[in-house]
């Protein structure tokens, strides 16, 4: 069945309602004779008269009245939703989703985005702590937070945050009955603490790199969590060596309760990255997010 026009349609209302070509065509922006072609050729796709024409006024016939109250009050939704649009883009408001692991939740994305939170009170922001890699499209996240290296090349990455370090680090306790490593290889002959992104994805190898020398080592261990808060704790707790970004020991180590080794193989690189699909028009609330995130002079990831 062919769609009906639905300029028509709207012509066809605002006629009945002014009463007359005239206002009409001032309401709609349109010449009186171009308004009057426009319902004369609906009637004949409808072969029904739907006004009554004198040279003093314009009246809906018993069809046309019932098509005005039919269709009007559905156009009179769609001006109201198109007005409420409008105030949105003035008055940001809705809800942004947005997964991310814990570590940068608490130290990058609330500091940053907690005054924004309080400067827009319509605005709602919902995270996800997932480590694994959530395809942000399909879960309907409006953007996720990863490090550079793992973002895919038709997302757009923003940098939030300085560059990082890793660090691979023990407890005093691990380190009294097993020998410090001298080399990334040497972890293999170590308890070492893992972390599984996802139930699908195996476990990852550790990445090293000095003067230009890089390694990729697969480690082994009593314990497998998929939280890096948890990782920390195993440290504490002796139970292995664990390898994540040196901010999330820095407390730990600066009072000796882990211990850091193999600091020459952990070069910086670009750290947190805000990823999400391309879009010509982002809500304004969304754009108020990737605003407050922002951060420049930072090194670009090396995306996949």
């Amino acid at each position: 069945m062919a769609r009906r026009n639905l300029n028509d349609l709207l012509a066809f209302v605002t006629v009945a309602r002014e009463g007359s070509f005239t206002r009409a065509a001032a309401a709609l922006g349109v010449t009186p004779s171009a308004l009057s072609q426009a319902i004369a050729g609906l009637e004949t796709r409808l072969r029904i008269r739907l006004l009554t024409r004198t040279t003093r006024s314009v009246s809906p016939t018993a069809a046309g009245e019932r098509l005005v109250q039919a269709i009007g009050q559905r156009f009179d939704e769609i001006e109201a939703e198109l007005d409420a649009l409008t105030d949105m883009r003035d008055k940001p408001a809705g809800t942004v989703r947005i997964t991310s692991g814990d570590h940068v939740l608490q130290t990058i994305l609330l500091p940053k985005l907690a005054p924004l939170l309080l400067a827009y009170p319509d605005v709602k922001l919902e995270f996800d702590v997932n480590y694994g890699f959530r395809d942000i499209v399909a879960d309907r996240f409006d953007a996720g937070v990863r490090l550079g290296d793992t973002i895919d090349k038709d997302m757009i990455a923003l940098p939030i945050g300085p560059q990082l370090r890793m660090a691979v680090v023990a407890a005093p306790s691990y380190f009294a009955t097993n020998p410090k490593p001298k080399t990334p290889r040497d972890l293999v002959d170590h308890r070492c603490i893992n972390i599984r992104y996802s139930l699908q994805s195996g476990l990852p190898a550790w990445d090293f790199e000095r003067q230009g020398q890089t390694l990729n080592v697969r480690v082994d261990g009593q314990m497998v969590v998929n939280t890096t808060p948890h990782i920390v704790q195993a440290a504490l707790a002796g139970l292995g060596i664990a390898f994540l970004p040196e901010d999330e020991f820095a407390p730990h180590v600066e009072q000796g309760h882990l211990v850091r080794v193999l600091e020459d193989w952990c070069p910086p690189f670009a750290g947190y990255f805000l990823y999400y699909p391309s879009r010509r028009q982002p809500s304004p609330a969304f754009s108020l997010v990737v605003d407050a995130l922002r951060v420049s002079n930072v090194a670009k990831p090396k995306r996949r």
